[in-house]
């Protein structure tokens, strides 16, 4: 395996697909990465590729959970989620958190980064890009349970608190505990 040194580096736009770049102090150093045949099919993850222009669940991939036996929870936190108002066109700030029990198959990160930023441009309004988000996890991995949490900025001094749960939550069930806001600081005049 041939390692990228400073006397020996490639042109720009010549470096391969897998090549990782560690960066230190007094140089950086290209490192080809080889993909395990296990995880082949992940077409995202150590590859270069371009923000897909809309959201749809094919662009979550999935490998297989090596622990399907166990119930434990996997969380997701994007504190910089855009999308855009479906009436102005205005853009729409939120933090969304996705939790869910893993089935069989588990969801690949750079995959949920690629999926998620694909919402920039889409025009919706919060309630359905939560609901939107909770379907495509469902549909790319069949968790045993899912939570989408979205917490969207104010506009006009609103919030937008959206959740949204699979399988959905039974009627004698108790709604999701949240933390009261921080009162405002009083200042002296």
């Amino acid at each position: 395996m041939h390692l990228y040194g400073d006397a020996d580096c490639p042109e720009p736009g010549e470096l391969p697909d897998s090549a990782e770049i560690i960066a230190s102090d007094s140089h950086s150093t290209l490192i080809p990465v080889t993909t395990p045949k296990k995880y082949s099919r992940l077409s995202l993850l150590g590859h270069t590729a371009k923000f897909p222009e809309h959201p749809k669940a094919a662009t979550l991939e999935t490998f297989k959970n090596e622990n399907a036996k166990r119930d434990y929870w996997i969380t997701f936190e994007c504190g910089e989620f855009t999308s855009m108002c479906p009436v102005t066109g205005q853009p729409d700030f939120a933090k969304i958190r996705i939790e869910y029990i893993p089935g069989e198959l588990c969801i690949e990160t750079k995959s949920l980064k690629f999926y998620l930023a694909s919402f920039r441009n889409t025009r919706s309004f919060n309630e359905a890009i939560v609901n939107r988000i909770l379907d495509d996890i469902v549909e790319a991995c069949r968790p045993r349970h899912a939570m989408v949490h979205g917490e969207f900025a104010p506009r006009g001094g609103i919030g937008v608190i959206v959740d949204a749960e699979y399988p959905d939550r039974p009627e004698n069930a108790k709604a999701p505990k949240r933390t009261k806001p921080a009162s405002p600081r009083r200042t002296r005049s």
